[in-house]
């Protein structure tokens, strides 16, 4: 029995010899990563290095298991063992690390013990590498994954105790998006009065709060909404399609596996005692179901650690709630809080910027985010006069950039609206720069690989009515609308899957004529299916293509895109063989995986393009440069959120995701009048900019001689810059001038150049400069933006205050104005 004081004395030189493991962490991070036993909120502010604190408490929960993290001596030890720890404190050593873990070790966890959860597979991939450099192919055995593929992973071995068979199949959004809109209009619903997202909406979040479909649709019913009676009535068929088709969407991957955990305490407690330490990453994009989930699997041991960041909850859209985070400490007794803020990302001047922002929400826990890097670059914001010369600026800044060495890639340009990028793409296309989308169509969204995966998904689970629809005719078999519509009469009237009617077509007067075709079908799907038991999922991939003749179907039509299709097609087989190399696993786990998959996940990064995205597509990413492009009152902050504090906080908090993605390079962009789905309005700037002190950002605008936005400059920012700012464009080797001016009139010398002129063609041009004032009898007041010499004339620019920007020749500009001034 040992001593009080020994105890603490062991204690206290265990986590010593301990910490000096994680010497390359700061102290704060250290600290994270030692605090091993019971809740604990790791309050990770943007570019603090959570990921590195997630690998290296992994690894000190393997290595140590709970030494740093009690006081508790095990039997045996002894002053001799206290002696060697001290010495090795004062003097590490090697030779001594294997007498070290054996002191220090406490119920060391096996890496099966350990779940860890995040939201896309990118952040799961990067997770799983990183740990298997640190800890070697014992890496493997953690539950490094998704919140969906964790589920999924649960529910295939359990999921027959709630009425599924284990062979489900996965609804991406997609399929899911087909299905609701076959049911709508099945249900005599134009898409115009219930657009399928609005529905499909309505369902998640049910789903998030529990809520069944036969509840939601009992609830409604007994209303007079109408509108919550036809959302009732889609959300049961949608409900009743996904059962009869073995499927699940992505809200039932978590619901289903939060009501196993509920319904069935033996398979909790299963899980519960297999996992040790769960740690949930982004804990503040948690929904209902998330949290019900997190807080199931911990119910065991205790020991939960959600990482994540109050101020980056931007997902409300989604059904997240902040207040997961926020009430952390009341949901989990006894928790303990850590502020991660060193940011190892951004400049000084760019993160005191984003604090200016956030500080303005109420409903946050309080942090200030620092780093030991230079201040670094002031962060500006531009206003130009619309959405054109908006878009060319940030492309010509963008060339010139790369004329100083930096790389396409290192620069992303975000917005809130993904309408924002139709200007900007065509800035970019006629400056030559090279570009990508995130968002656009991915590999998996491509038809002939839906299609694909759809018959994979017939072979696992041929009562999957929707994608075995999908594929009945594809490619054409003869199976025309008449048949298919009267097999899904039949399958619909008897309650049973469309692929058990085609089997026993025979049987039905009204298919006979079909019967044939249907039975080579069938025969084909249950041939493959008896191979997919045996055969390596490549080698299965490869005969059904030879069975199918999808291959052939596109080689009758010689076309580019054809061609392209058929690569794609072969492509798949090296996504199916890169799956067996890395995972292994089978038919199931391969089209789980590929279900699962978001736009981030297929991010191609070796590629040096200048990156496009929404705020949200850009959250857990980082640039040397970013420019947020329509920083205006309307726009961000968007309309909808003005007069809503929630709604206001989160668009704050949004902002100040977008800003501290930026490493080196801030810039704000602006635009006077800007057109948005066919319509012309004009803003301000955005009150974010506007919260920014004049010490953390300079704002540049354009020579006005009718004045700003109507507000004081001077209030939480100033404006810089002269005629003379410039940058360079080295697509020509060209210098193209910016004409960023503080207020002041045109001389009078310059007006009166316009007035004295002489009509004459033959005479010499006045001496008109950018940023001169013009007054023009049709168009009103405007300034001069460019002037270009040629052909004995100048082709003159002007931006008129409330007729957009002009060009004419100037001699007959001259005379017309000569003619005002006279009148005058």
């Amino acid at each position: 029995m040992h001593s009080n004081v020994f105890s603490r004395k062991y204690a206290a030189a265990r986590r010593g010899a301990i910490a000096l493991d994680f010497n390359h962490l700061n102290k704060v991070q250290r600290e994270a990563v030692m605090t091993t036993e019971g809740p604990l909120l790791l309050l990770a502010g943007a570019g603090s290095g959570k990921t590195t604190v997630l690998i290296n408490r992994i690894a000190n929960l393997l290595k140590y298991g709970c030494g740093s993290d009690t006081d508790f001596v095990p039997a045996g030890v002894s002053d001799d063992d206290l002696h060697f720890l001290e010495e090795y404190l004062s003097a590490p050593s090697d030779a001594s690390r294997v007498r070290l873990r054996q002191l220090c070790a406490v119920e060391p966890a096996e890496p099966w013990r350990i779940i860890a959860i995040t939201f896309t597979n990118k952040a799961a991939g990067e997770l799983k590498d990183r740990l298997e450099k640190m800890l070697g192919t014992g890496a493997d055995d953690i539950w490094a994954m998704t919140f969906h593929s964790a589920c999924a992973r649960i529910l295939r071995r359990h999921i027959d105790k709630l009425g599924y068979d284990r062979s489900f199949t996965i609804y991406d959004t997609s399929d899911t998006a087909s299905l609701m809109k076959r049911i709508l209009k099945d249900l005599d619903i134009e898409e115009r009065n219930f657009p399928h997202r609005t529905v499909l909406g309505y369902i998640s979040r049910a789903k998030d709060a529990m809520i069944s479909a036969e509840e939601f649709y009992s609830s409604a019913e007994s209303t007079a909404d109408m509108r919550r009676r036809i959302i009732g009535r889609a959300y049961l068929d949608y409900s009743e399609r996904l059962k009869s088709a073995n499927a699940l969407d992505f809200d039932d991957l978590i619901l289903l596996a939060v009501r196993l955990f509920q319904e069935h305490p033996d398979v909790a407690q299963l899980y519960q005692n297999k996992f040790k330490y769960v740690l949930i990453d982004e804990y503040q994009d948690t929904n209902n179901l998330q949290y019900l989930l997190a807080s199931e699997l911990s119910g065991g041991h205790g020991n939960i650690c959600a990482v994540g960041d109050d101020d980056q909850s931007i997902y409300k859209f989604r059904g997240a709630t902040i207040e997961n985070i926020l009430s952390f400490e009341r949901q989990f007794t006894n928790a303990r809080v850590i502020r991660l803020e060193q940011n190892y990302r951004s400049t000084g001047l760019i993160l005191d910027a984003a604090s200016d922002v956030i500080r303005n929400n109420k409903g946050r826990k309080g942090k200030k985010l620092w780093t030991e890097k230079q201040p670094g670059e002031k962060p500006v914001m531009y206003v130009k006069a619309d959405e054109r010369e908006e878009a060319q600026l940030v492309a010509d800044t963008i060339i010139a950039s790369v004329a100083d060495g930096r790389q396409w890639h290192e620069h992303a340009v975000l917005y809130r609206l993904n309408a924002q990028s139709n200007q900007l793409e065509t800035a970019f296309k006629r400056s030559g720069v090279p570009f990508r989308i995130v968002g656009g169509m991915g590999f998996y969204d491509r038809a002939e690989i839906k299609d694909m995966l759809a018959y994979l998904c017939v072979l696992h689970n041929p009562d999957d009515n929707l994608r075995l629809l999908r594929i009945i005719n594809q490619p054409p078999r003869g199976i025309g609308p008449t048949t298919v519509g009267r097999l899904t009469e039949i399958a619909a009237r008897s309650g049973r899957p469309i692929f058990e009617i085609i089997r026993e077509s025979q049987n039905h007067e009204s298919l006979k004529s079909a019967a044939a075709k249907l039975h080579s079908f069938a025969d084909m799907v249950d041939d493959l299916r008896e191979l997919a038991d045996i055969a390596p999922l490549d080698e299965l991939y490869d005969t059904l293509l030879a069975r199918c003749a999808y291959i052939e179907m596109l080689k009758e039509k010689k076309s580019d895109e054809n061609i392209s299709r058929i690569e794609n097609v072969w492509e798949l087989k090296t996504n199916i063989i890169s799956f067996l190399n890395e995972n292994g696993g089978s038919l199931f786990d391969f089209l789980s995986e590929t279900a699962l998959y978001t736009d981030l996940d297929r991010d191609d990064h070796g590629s040096d393009r200048v990156m496009m995205m929404t705020m949200h597509s850009a959250k857990g990413l980082e640039f040397d440069t970013v420019f947020i492009v329509g920083a205006e009152e309307g726009v961000f902050p968007g309309a909808r959120a003005v007069g809503q504090p929630d709604e206001m906080e989160e668009e704050r908090r949004l902002c100040y995701v977008a800003m501290t993605r930026a490493m080196r390079r801030l810039v704000f962009m602006s635009a006077r009048r800007r057109m948005l789905f066919g319509k012309t309005t004009s803003a301000m700037p955005s009150r974010f900019v506007r919260e920014i002190s004049s010490d953390n950002i300079d704002v540049f605008e354009p020579f006005s001689p009718f004045g700003g936005f109507g507000y004081d400059f001077s209030e939480g920012f100033q404006r810089s810059g002269g005629p003379d700012a410039h940058i360079n464009r080295p697509s020509n080797g060209k210098t193209a001038e910016i004409p960023w001016q503080k207020h002041s009139q045109s001389t009078a010398s310059q007006r009166a150049s316009f007035s004295t002129c002489d009509s004459s063609p033959d005479d010499k041009l006045p001496n008109f400069k950018k940023g001169d004032t013009v007054e023009h009898k049709k168009f009103g007041r405007g300034f001069i933006t460019d002037l270009k010499p040629g052909g004995g004339d100048v082709l003159i620019e002007i931006a008129f205050e409330n007729e957009g920007t002009r060009r004419m020749l100037l001699k007959s500009v001259a005379r017309y104005l000569s003619q005002i001034e006279n009148e005058e």
